[in-house]
């Protein structure tokens, strides 16, 4: 059962997963064009293009893969390079018109990446802002706690939305820094959920999208079912459970993954619950005994 609200943005395109590299290698457009329509059959909102390192010195493919899937789908693009000259690239071929109008999104801009804001004068498009770094002294520096994110995002979304870009609070999309359990000793998805609810109470954030990489959540762990299911995706839908309800609207995601909010009595949601509120050590031992269970 899909979760009323939440839109996901289609993940597959990109040679990080196992399953599309070969497309990649091949430069088999064909079958990234089955790959765009299996996503947009699915439900998603937008596709994510991420071509890996090729995009840097081959943008003619870049080219192709843009063409080739605004052929088959109406769905607008998401274009996920931080790299300002793959970007133009990107925007400088994405045809608004094969997607009823819709614009592209940038994906991403952080407060070290201010130039991505001249592309606007290519066409219009949604932001993606990091919300896990800031620039302290002229020096970039990783956010870790909740408070440094909403700030970061706070100062991003006001230069932009004060500034002459056209832009408003439905063009912004934060990225709420979802980490990895597996290794998340210092309470980032802990911090990463207390974002959401800090995003969501600012009157001068009203109407902000947010957004994140769930599969990062279960990186490096191991497969197991709990209570019939695959542990893995309880754990992805334990996060969604607690924060969609706050305003996480938007997901990186596998469309046809079977997103849904547990039940407060969900095995899983209490093991997850336990392991976000511990950190260093603690929380890593939490993790073992949730799989010995």
């Amino acid at each position: 059962m899909a979760i009323p609200g939440l839109s996901i943005i289609g993940e597959r395109i990109n040679p990080g997963f196992q399953s599309t590299k070969a497309m990649f290698d091949n430069s088999d457009i064909g079958a990234l064009q089955e790959l765009a329509v299996k996503q947009a059959d699915a439900g998603a909102v937008y596709l994510n293009i991420n071509i890996g390192t090729r995009a840097l010195d081959d943008p003619e493919f870049m080219n192709e893969v843009i063409d080739g899937i605004q052929a088959v789908v109406d769905i607008p693009l998401s274009f996920d390079f931080p790299n300002v000259a793959v970007q133009e690239i990107c925007l400088k071929k994405y045809d608004p018109a094969k997607a009823n109008g819709r614009p592209p999104i940038v994906n991403s801009i952080c407060e070290t990446r201010w130039d991505m804001l001249d592309l606007l004068k290519i066409q219009p498009f949604k932001i993606i802002l990091m919300s896990s770094e800031r620039v302290e002294d002229g020096v970039g520096k990783q956010n870790k706690t909740a408070d440094e994110m909403w700030q970061t995002t706070r100062r991003m979304a006001n230069i932009i939305l004060d500034g002459d870009y056209g832009l408003t609070t439905d063009d912004l999309i934060v990225d709420t820094a979802i980490g990895t359990l597996s290794s998340d000793t210092e309470g980032l998805i802990r911090a990463s959920l207390e974002t959401v609810s800090l995003i969501n109470q600012d009157p001068d954030l009203k109407g902000i999208h947010m957004s994140g990489g769930l599969s990062n959540l279960s990186v490096q762990l191991p497969s197991k079912e709990i209570d019939g299911a695959p542990m893995k995706l309880q754990l992805e839908n334990s996060y969604l459970t607690l924060a969609v309800p706050n305003g996480f609207d938007m997901v990186l995601g596998t469309p046809w993954r079977a997103y849904e909010f547990l039940a407060d009595d969900n095995t899983v949601l209490g093991h997850f619950k336990d392991i976000i509120a511990l950190d260093g050590t603690d929380a890593l031992r939490r993790i073992r005994k949730m799989y010995k269970n």
